[in-house]
């Protein structure tokens, strides 16, 4: 009987693996709906950016307070995983505290620093708790966050909190066992809360937290992929894949660069006859819905972090307009998952008179943009929004013909004077005379 407890806890652990790695695999199949796009140049340029703004916390700093209190816990949860990998062993082979039997007194010393560290993530999430629901801060209350986004957050500060309670407790109620041989700083001072116990209960208490600790662990772990959190493991793809051209440099539409190039050689017969097709399609211009992105597009939706830095700098947002960078993050996140779900329901994509331009997101928003990159700049993990806005841009201008008034008569100077005002070639040098 005494194995009974390992096969159970290889049950769970190998569910929760299951379970995870289904959820994990129905988000790559989403992502992959993407537009194919080459981002495998600059592999070292690449991993210095990764290790640089995912691991190394970098672009959290520009806000100092929020920096520091995401590194304590980012920290946490790095160092945190060794007591978790020895929780895994103790469960499948039945040991207790495996590795301090050949790390020795140097062992105590480890876990009273994963102690410390505990009870920092515990004050730094009520902070952050405090921060979103007491102190209201303004980027957390945007209309894109009411309902399960607001939740969401809270609910990963409930499960940060109970998950290291749950290993101070255990640890603590170890202590007023008379054949321990260890001693943790923090547990130390909460365990006589735990002595009046018997033996027996202090058995079944000492499990029981060990329990919560780690099934509140694998249930986190399958809890990431239906959350803003999943951030956690798709940062590190993210920010090797991002953009590493200049911030201001936009992707030409080949077909269009072809035609103005055509349009000003002077050399160029305008008479000429076409080219032969090609078996090639010709390039889509832009993006109507979230499959028309590319597979960069929706790693970045997935991966948003929903902190909302880019909507507090975006200058649209700032003055009033309907743009906020990060709903064009959730929304083509949201389309995409309906898409998924669409293709599991049905084995393939049934057309369900839907798309990210229209439904999801407005030709309001869209036009609000000023192309600045403030968004780009200011996010944390390099997700860029304003290359989705521009795809959608590029669609209802060429694909539609749905441009402001402004922007068509400019884009009709262009045509018939080479120029966006609406003066000739030959009138273009009168201001001289004048």
């Amino acid at each position: 009987m005494h194995v009974l407890p390992n096969i159970l806890f290889v049950v769970l652990l190998g569910g929760a693996a299951f379970w995870f790695s289904k959820n994990v695999g129905r988000i790559r199949r989403n992502i992959l709906l993407g537009r194919d796009i080459d981002r495998s140049d600059k592999a070292s340029k690449r991993r210095a950016n990764m290790f640089r703004v995912a691991f190394g916390q970098s672009r959290m700093q520009a806000r100092p307070i929020a920096g520091i209190l995401h590194f304590i816990i980012y920290v946490s949860f790095l160092i945190i995983n060794i007591e978790v990998l020895e929780i895994v062993i103790d469960g499948i082979f039945g040991t207790h505290r495996f590795f301090a039997s050949f790390l020795g007194r140097a062992y105590d010393t480890l876990i009273s620093f994963f102690e410390i560290l505990a009870v920092a993530t515990i004050i730094t999430a009520i902070i952050f708790w405090w921060r979103r629901n007491i102190g209201k801060l303004d980027r957390f209350h945007k209309p894109e966050m009411k309902g399960w986004p607001f939740k969401d957050a809270n609910i990963i500060l409930y499960i940060e909190v109970g998950l290291m309670i749950a290993l101070l407790n255990m640890n603590a109620v170890e202590e007023n066992f008379s054949s321990n041989e260890h001693s943790f700083l923090v547990s130390h001072l909460i365990a006589p809360i735990w002595s009046g116990l018997s033996v027996q209960s202090l058995h079944i208490v000492e499990r029981l937290f060990w329990w919560i600790h780690i099934t509140g662990i694998l249930a986190f772990l399958n809890y990431l992929p239906f959350s803003k959190h999943f951030h956690i493991i798709l940062a590190f793809p993210n920010t090797y894949y991002a953009n590493l051209e200049a911030k201001g440099k936009f992707t030409n539409n080949a077909t269009v660069t072809k035609e103005v190039k055509l349009m000003m050689d002077p050399s160029a017969d305008p008479f000429a006859a076409p080219a032969p097709e090609t078996e090639t399609a010709p390039e889509k211009f832009g993006a109507k819905d979230a499959n028309d992105l590319s597979w960069i597009n929706l790693l970045n939706a997935y991966t948003c972090t929903e902190c909302g830095r880019c909507t507090s700098e975006c200058p649209a947002n700032l003055t009033g307009k309907k743009l906020s960078p990060r709903k064009i993050m959730m929304d083509t996140r949201d389309r995409i998952d309906e898409i998924g779900k669409n293709i599991e329901h049905n084995g393939q994509f049934i057309e369900d008179n839907k798309s990210l331009l229209g439904d999801y997101i407005s030709k309001e928003e869209l036009w609000a943009c000023t192309s600045c990159n403030a968004c780009v700049q200011a996010c944390p993990v390099d997700i860029d929004p304003l290359n989705i806005i521009m795809q959608l841009r590029n669609f209802a201008t060429m694909e539609e013909s749905s441009a402001p008034a402004e922007l068509n008569a400019m884009m009709t100077n262009v045509e018939n004077n080479g120029a966006p005002w609406p003066f000739s070639q030959m009138d273009r040098a009168n201001w001289i005379n004048e």
